[in-house]
């Protein structure tokens, strides 16, 4: 199957059991996670090769969080071992009308001091045909920004698809800085995945008649979101995830696509959440999942938001389902009965 090359941070993550909050808690879940090494792990899945590029310290901790992608399937052979620290997040669960929190702690991780002589970018592309970060990298620090527009200048000449999920983290960075950084890394971006928020808070560009803070969506407008994004940046395709918070424990949630010819929609689905993180790194994976498998884009944005779905029924970062347990889901069975 077709190499996909995941490029980011993986961290460790840290969580109050159940639904405790911080100040409650006297223990911690250990998990790993991170937008891209979540996007990896759910391709080797689907029985697809995965390798994930990423700088890890060179001590127990950074070997703990290689081995769980490695328990996995994920090829973790161009991972760099060097530096002082793995990032940290703390992820606060919400519940009902209670919003979940996360407090980061990856400032000098060794990712986000990483320099362009540590990947060797015509080495790690050989035989590749897709490669894949999310906003959140370049983010990190000057020096990230500069390996992805680097890495994605050599996809590009290499003739590799390449995504970008602009997660937009507004702890990691401003809208006006996240603005000039991520316009001239999408000048070679094929593939643009973005949430509800995410498109306005970078480039400015809001869907009418939609308040995401009060719930409200207006879906037919980012027909128009899609249209302005694909053109200004010349790409092939412009998804959404688009989510409806009822509460933090409930929400709905659809996917358009846009192709510059075509404007797609998925079904939307009534969701109880167990675990939101990884949602849309699990959409953003099986629609590559489906498109490097021939899918048509109306079926590939079906499996992609199926994936999307199921992940909010599982804890931590990692989308721990099958190909046939999704398209079981985007085929209609979302009963949830008991299997036997």
């Amino acid at each position: 199957m077709s190499n996909v090359i995941c490029f980011g941070e993986l961290m460790l993550r840290l969580s109050p059991e159940g639904y405790n909050r911080f100040v409650q808690a006297d223990k911690f879940d250990i998990n790993y996670g991170g937008s891209e090494a979540n996007v990896a792990l759910s391709l080797v899945n689907y029985n697809m090769n995965s390798t994930f590029i990423t700088k890890l310290p060179s001590n127990e901790i950074g070997q703990s969080a290689l081995n769980k992608l490695r328990q996995y399937g994920v090829n973790t052979s161009k991972i760099k071992m060097d530096g002082e620290r793995i990032g940290i997040y703390y992820m606060e669960k919400g519940a009902s009308q209670r919003p979940s929190k996360v407090i980061y702690d990856r400032s000098n991780s060794a990712i986000s001091n990483a320099n362009l002589d540590d990947f060797n970018w015509d080495e790690i592309f050989n035989n590749a045909k897709w490669f894949h970060f999310s906003g959140i990298t370049p983010a990190l620090s000057d020096n990230l920004a500069e390996i992805c527009l680097e890495a994605c200048k050599k996809a590009k000449k290499n003739n590799i698809t390449v995504s970008c999920d602009l997660n937009y983290r507004s702890k990691l960075w401003s809208e006006k800085k996240a603005n000039k950084v991520m316009t001239q890394i999408m000048n070679y971006v094929d593939v643009c995945v973005a949430n509800e928020e995410d498109i306005e808070k970078v480039f400015g560009i809001k869907a009418e008649d939609t308040d995401v803070s009060h719930g409200k969506i207006n879906y037919d407008s980012y027909k128009s979101v899609a249209e302005e994004v694909l053109s200004k940046f010349n790409l092939s395709m412009v998804a959404c995830n688009l989510r409806t918070s009822i509460s933090a424990s409930d929400n709905k949630l659809l996917a358009v696509l846009y192709d510059g010819n075509k404007f797609y929609q998925s079904k939307e689905y009534d969701v109880h959440i167990v675990d939101r993180v990884g949602g849309g790194d699990s959409f953003l994976a099986g629609l590559i999942y489906g498109l490097l498998n021939n899918k048509s884009n109306q079926e590939a944005l079906e499996f992609a938001t199926a994936a999307g779905v199921l992940k909010h029924s599982i804890e931590g970062d990692f989308n721990m389902v099958t190909v046939s347990e999704v398209e079981n889901l985007a085929s209609g069975d979302s009963s949830g009965r008991v299997q036997r």
